[in-house]
């Protein structure tokens, strides 16, 4: 297992689970990012992951990204 930001750009990857408090989960869980859902990187910019999760792409921070493992 290793977080979302250490997954190499076009590769596609299972969420194994999400960290982070209450309220930080819940907010991911909003997004899409679910245990067992597939999860590419699209791009990296500066630290910030644009990822495609659920047919759409989101954007999430380096911090965000730290706490979603894959």
């Amino acid at each position: 297992m290793m977080p979302l930001t250490m997954a190499r750009t076009g590769e596609r990857n299972q969420i194994k689970r999400i960290g982070g408090r209450e309220e930080t989960r819940r907010f991911l869980e909003s997004l899409g990012f679910v245990t067992g859902s597939a999860v590419t990187v699209v791009s990296q910019i500066s630290g910030n992951l644009i990822v495609n999760i659920k047919e759409s792409r989101v954007a999430v921070s380096r911090e965000m990204a730290n706490k979603i493992y894959i």
